[in-house]
C-alpha cells in the first residue's frame, strides 16, 4: 500500500508521549507551519507539556530563532488524552513514549489501529530498533525510527533508522520531512542497537566512566577536558575531520602516527577493532572527496577562526554573566 507524501506541504503531525522529548517535537513540527496533536493518558502530563512548550517558545523567540511570534506557533498545538484523537487524521505520528519494549510494542498495536492506512510511524527511541518494536505489526513497512538529540529544537540532527521491512519510499519521505522542518536528517544504513547517535556517545561515556573508575581523572577534570577541549573542535567539526585537519597530510598521515597507539588503548578496554590500511584508505577516499590535499591548509586555517569565533562568544557570555551576577549582588 502506497504511503502519503509527507514533504514539504503542510500536514497534520500526532505525537504519543508528551515527555520532554515529546514536548520538543511539538515546538520542531508546529514552527515547520504543521498541525500538531499531542497525546498523553496523564491530564498532569499534558499540562506540563503545554506550560514546557509555552516557555520554550518564549526563549527561542527571546533568542531570535523563531521566524513568527511564539503565539502563533503554540495555536498549532492541541493536547489530548485519547489516542484516536491523536492519530486517526495525522499524515506522521512520532512516538515518544519511554525506552521500554514492553510498554512499546503495544502502543504501537494501538496506533496502528487508529491511524490512517497511509500514515507514517516513527518511533523516537534511542536504541530499540524497529525491528523490535514494530516488526508485528501488519502495516510495518511504513514503520520506521526516527532518533532525535534533546532537544530536537535545538539539537538539529535526527537519525532515519528503517527495518529492513520498511518501505524505502517511506524512509525518503521522513528524511525529507524533517529536513523541510529544519533539521538535519542522517539515514542509518544498517539498523543496530544504538544506532550512530547513542554509540558514538557511548563509546565515550564507557571510556569517561573507567577514567573516573580508576582515579585517572574527576568527574569536573573530564568534564572540562571535553568542554574545553574536544568539544570545542566537536561543535562544528565531526571526529574525521578533526583529526584529518590535526596532521599534516590529513586522514592517513594521523593514522599512520596514531592507530598503533589507539589499537593498543582499544585492547586494554577489551576492544580489538585496529584501523586496517584497507579500512584507513576507504575512510581517506571518502575525506579526500570531500577535501583535497591541496586544500588542506586552507581549512586548517577556516578551522582556526571557527574557534576565535567561539572563544569570543564565551568570553562575551562569560562576562555578561559576570555583570548580571555583580548587579544582583548590588541589590
Amino acid at each position: 500500500m502506497p504511503v502519503a507524501e509527507a514533504s514539504v506541504r503542510k500536514r497534520t503531525a500526532g505525537i504519543v508521549g508528551a515527555g520532554s522529548i515529546g514536548s520538543a517535537f511539538a515546538i520542531v513540527f508546529a514552527a515547520a507551519g504543521h498541525r500538531v496533536v499531542v497525546q498523553d493518558p496523564a491530564a498532569a502530563s499534558l499540562e506540563n507539556a503545554r506550560t514546557r512548550v509555552s516557555t520554550s517558545l518564549q526563549e527561542l523567540k527571546q533568542f531570535d530563532l523563531l521566524d513568527e511570534p511564539a503565539e502563533d506557533v503554540a495555536g498549532r498545538i492541541a493536547y489530548v488524552a485519547d489516542l484516536s484523537q491523536a492519530v486517526h487524521e495525522a499524515d506522521f505520528i512520532q512516538e515518544c513514549a519511554p525506552e521500554r519494549l514492553e510498554l512499546k510494542q503495544p502502543l504501537f498495536t494501538e496506533i496502528e489501529r487508529h491511524a490512517k492506512p497511509d500514515a507514517i510511524i516513527a518511533s523516537s527511541a534511542s536504541a530499540i530498533p524497529a525491528s523490535r518494536s514494530m516488526g508485528h505489526l501488519d502495516t510495518r513497512h511504513r514503520c520506521l525510527v526516527c532518533h532525535p538529540g534533546n532537544p530536537p529544537y535545538l539539537i538539529p540532527v535526527i537519525e532515519i533508522v528503517p527495518a529492513p521491512f520498511t518501505d524505502p519510499n517511506v524512509a525518503e519521505q521522513a528524511q525529507r520531512f524533517f529536513a523541510a522542518a529544519g533539521m538535519s536528517p542522517i539515514m542509518v544504513r544498517k539498523e543496530i542497537e544504538g544506532f550512530v547517535f547513542n554509540r558514538l556517545q557511548g563509546a565515550l561515556l564507557r571510556e569517561a566512566y573507567c577514567l573516573f573508575r580508576d582515579g585517572v581523572a574527576s568527574i569536573e577534570e573530564i568534564d572540562s577536558i571535553v568542554r574545553d577541549g574536544l568539544g570545542m573542535r566537536w561543535s562544528f567539526m565531526g571526529p574525521f575531520e578533526t583529526v584529518d585537519l590535526n596532521t599534516q597530510g590529513g586522514l592517513a598521515s594521523h593514522a599512520q602516527k596514531m592507530g598503533p597507539a589507539y589499537a593498543r588503548m582499544g585492547k586494554e578496554r577489551g576492544q580489538d577493532d585496529p584501523w586496517t590500511s584497507d579500512l584507513v584508505e576507504r575512510a581517506t577516499a571518502e575525506r579526500r572527496s570531500s577535501l583535497a590535499i591541496e586544500d588542506w591548509q586552507k581549512r586548517t586555517e577556516w578551522r582556526d577562526r571557527q574557534l576565535m569565533a567561539l572563544l569570543r562568544h564565551r568570553r562575551r557570555l562569560a562576562v555578561n554573566q559576570n555583570n548580571s551576577t555583580t548587579a544582583q549582588a548590588a541589590k
